[in-house]
């Protein structure tokens, strides 16, 4: 499996794969790095306002 095609399973644009095996302990770790790419890509979009946006209206 690619990592793109994990990082579009964990932001929902894909539907995971039937076939893989679920286990307790892969539920944790794809929660897990589903709420990290959510937070970083909140904080890409925090710096893309400070840094780009703001400066733009002074």
């Amino acid at each position: 499996m690619g990592v793109f095609r994990q990082v579009a399973e964990y932001l929902y644009i894909k539907k995971p794969d039937p076939n893989r095996e679920k286990t307790q302990w892969m539920k944790y770790m794809h929660g897990i790095n589903r709420i990290s790419i959510f937070v970083f890509l909140f904080c890409l979009l925090v710096m893309l306002v400070r840094w780009v946006i703001i400066p733009l209206f002074k």
